[in-house]
């Protein structure tokens, strides 16, 4: 759990942790975008190597990188499979399953592994972001950008009671386990249904409990954000310097005669 959610490694010094959160996330919404409408798997994959070895270059712990790529690369896994068996085009082979017949195809099967290239490009932006950015500079950021108010406020606090969530639901989850909880199939599904509504259950308590010792501070629908500094002059150069390299290289890797 501490792995997945701590931001330890944002607050280490370093250039990207020096720089301001607005340019890191100009700058990741480029690369972003970049992928989402890459046709190809050259950009996704070119932006996946960069992201993972800037993790690598950063100290990062490589088992802690592959912990949070675990997840996305299950929905990679995911959309290869349906997308290669879901669309129509030359076959590669069939399996027989309860009388039906289904067929991968190559058409399918490529367009698969371009989704999914998509998929761990954008993730890896995201994970190299959070990395050197801490949660509470982006929600400011996003404040500077002009997002909704109650959009970030609800992310806000989102972010601060996931810790406390986890933590309850490791401690019933254990409770349980003491208590033989997971001792076969049939306990554990029950222990699972006990556990999702007791987690269900102190989550509205703890909403609750939250919007009551926010009200007795002085909350009245809005939460203050301090305005931020100007962006310096050397972040200023970073951006004008980065997005151009970031469209080149989308051009090159796309539309570069191969």
């Amino acid at each position: 759990m501490f792995d997945l959610f701590s931001d330890i490694f944002a607050c280490r010094d370093n250039v990207l942790t020096r720089m301001d959160a607005r340019v890191k996330m100009i700058v990741a919404s480029g690369m972003i975008l970049a992928v989402i409408f890459s046709v190809k798997i050259f950009v996704p994959l070119t932006v996946f190597v960069v992201c993972v070895s800037t993790m690598l270059a950063l100290r990062m712990p490589l088992r802690l990188v592959f912990v949070r790529l675990v997840g996305p690369l299950g929905i990679v896994l995911t959309l290869v499979v349906l997308q290669a068996f879901s669309i129509t085009g030359t076959s590669i082979f069939s399996i027989s399953l309860l009388g039906w017949v289904f067929t991968a195809t190559r058409e399918g099967l490529a367009h698969g592994i371009v989704l999914g290239s998509r998929v761990l490009g954008s993730v890896s932006v995201m994970l190299l972001l959070g990395f050197v950015t801490p949660a509470y500079k982006v929600f400011h950021a996003l404040r500077w950008f002009h997002v909704p108010e109650s959009w970030v406020e609800v992310a806000l606090l989102i972010y601060r009671y996931t810790f406390t969530l986890a933590d309850q639901t490791t401690d019933v989850a254990e409770a349980q386990k003491l208590r033989l909880g997971y001792s076969s199939a049939r306990r554990s599904l029950l222990s699972m249904g006990t556990l999702a509504g007791t987690v269900i259950t102190r989550s509205l308590d703890q909403a609750m409990r939250t919007y009551e010792a926010m009200t007795l501070r002085g909350y009245q629908g809005r939460l203050p954000f301090e305005s931020l500094p100007k962006i310096s002059l050397s972040d200023r150069t970073f951006v004008i310097f980065a997005l151009p390299v970031i469209a080149a290289s989308y051009f090159i890797l796309e539309w570069w005669p191969r």
